[in-house]
């Protein structure tokens, strides 16, 4: 096992966040360019100032400048990696976002009094953007994607959580891994095939099977005790070039949630409370972001409130509004305000029952709001009030919250964070209905406690705005 191995798989050796990471820059770099020549363009065919320091100081108006950080905001679903490897869905979203961006400068050129925006600036930068950004993205799928470039892996462990594993990299699409096999010290598993994908032998056979299959990468999967050679193994490995990787880790990045039922208790308190704590300046943060989207939120509850509530009283009757108690941060209760979307008997029998894909409860008007998302205006005032948050995990009664907490590990952990409008396990998961799909938006959502940002809060909004216009809302 030598050296050149791992240096031959460099490019392969790239983690999904390290790729979004590669791409941002790349895409930063393309519209700083774009700006730069839009700015050269309009200066020389200004005859006022022309190129020079008096042209920056007093013509390009301050919002100009911002234009770049507006393209990246338009890119955020080109981010997906598993996506961005694409070239068709790559041309097609930059040709939807290019003549959206056209579309919207010119509705607000003609709206704007004559002469106060310029044309020639804005056309350039989106032009160049656009051609700037669809060159990047074809060199970064040239040089960073294909099949030639996944990593040879080889998973310790062939035991639940390792089957999981390569269950997932086989089923997910644009894997970065190509399994080689499995190392397990089981000798009944020894020779056979799991997912697969063979058992090729036991820790003692490590390093031959590193060096057979020219692997790069390795991904613990053992529950319990480690040999203590294979660890030793492993070290001087990766002190080699070996990538090193833990279940957890794989599991989340191919599928953007976190495994539940493949942890331990100690997970819990060695990983995820570490993360899921905020700093004061984090939690400052949020709440200002959480109040400027609330006071937008109300001026659209206020142009939509007149025709929402006669839709809702010449279908159903009233009440037009909805209120029921819900938990919040750390378990708090609290009333939740929403749009009525179901019968005002819907839970005549008193049994608290989650909705769920083509309910009956729901009334013809409370299927649009639904899909729409604009049930969930009023919920804006919940936002000022401090109960809930833009983005986090869904609000969910005390009684369904105790009963799922029987069933499903670590379901209370969602109670960290404050319940969120729209969140990760709503965007990216459907209705759930019993403690299997309840599990799956859990993971869903304790993936968002762990990992949550504000460029992740941005994610979720921009894909919730998505949703409503095309009607994707659950």
């Amino acid at each position: 096992m030598t050296n050149n191995v791992y240096k031959r798989s460099l490019r392969s050796r790239l983690t999904q966040s390290e790729r979004r990471t590669v791409l941002f820059l790349g895409d930063l770099a393309m519209t700083s360019l774009a700006l730069l020549i839009a700015l050269i363009t309009w200066a020389r065919g200004d005859d006022w100032f022309g190129f020079s320091p008096e042209f920056f100081a007093e013509r390009p108006d301050n919002w100009f400048y911002l234009l770049p950080i507006l393209w990246l905001l338009l890119l955020i679903p080109l981010y997906d990696v598993k996506r961005a490897g694409s070239m068709r869905f790559t041309m097609t979203a930059i040709s939807i976002i290019t003549v959206s961006g056209f579309l919207t400068y010119l509705i607000i050129f003609f709206v704007a009094p004559p002469k106060a925006l310029p044309r020639r600036g804005v056309a350039v930068f989106i032009l160049c953007c656009s051609l700037f950004t669809l060159l990047w993205r074809i060199i970064y799928i040239r040089a960073l994607t294909g099949a030639n470039l996944k990593a040879k892996t080889l998973i310790v462990g062939a035991g639940k959580a390792g089957s999981r594993v390569a269950e997932i990299i086989h089923e997910t699409k644009d894997s970065p891994y190509e399994l080689v096999g499995f190392i397990d010290d089981d000798p009944e598993k020894i020779g056979t095939v799991i997912e697969n994908t063979p058992v090729l032998g036991d820790s003692y056979s490590f390093y031959k099977n590193i060096a057979t299959y020219n692997v790069s990468h390795v991904i613990m999967a053992i529950s319990n005790r480690m040999n203590k050679d294979l660890f030793e193994a492993l070290t001087i490995a990766e002190e080699t070039g070996l990538t090193v990787l833990t279940m957890p880790r794989v599991y989340e990045d191919l599928l953007k949630r976190i495994p539940v039922y493949l942890l331990g208790t100690d997970w819990m308190v060695r990983d995820f409370y570490d993360q899921a704590h905020s700093s004061v300046l984090q939690d400052v943060m949020k709440r200002v972001f959480d109040l400027a989207g609330a006071c937008i939120g109300m001026f659209f509850l206020g142009i939509c409130f007149p025709f929402i509530a006669l839709a809702i009283l010449i279908d159903s009757g009233r009440p037009i509004f909805y209120t029921q108690e819900r938990l919040g941060l750390r378990g708090d209760p609290f009333k939740i305000l929403k749009f009525r979307t179901m019968f005002t008997d819907a839970e005549a029998d008193g049994v608290a029952r989650p909705a769920c894909e083509a309910d009956a409860r729901i009334t013809r008007t409370g299927n649009f709001l639904r899909k729409s998302h604009l049930d969930e205006l009023p919920q804006f005032i919940n936002v000022l009030r401090g109960d809930v948050s833009l983005v986090g995990p869904r609000a969910e009664r005390k009684e369904i919250v105790e009963q799922l907490q029987k069933t499903i590990p670590f379901y209370r952990g969602r109670l960290l964070v404050r319940p969120g409008i729209t969140g990760w396990a709503q965007i990216n998961y459907g209705y759930a209905s019993g403690s299997e799909q309840n599990a799956v938006k859990l993971e869903y959502d304790l993936y968002y406690i762990k990992r949550r940002s504000l460029w992740l809060d941005l994610s979720i909004l921009f894909k919730t705005v998505q949703s409503v216009f095309w009607l994707k809302g659950r």
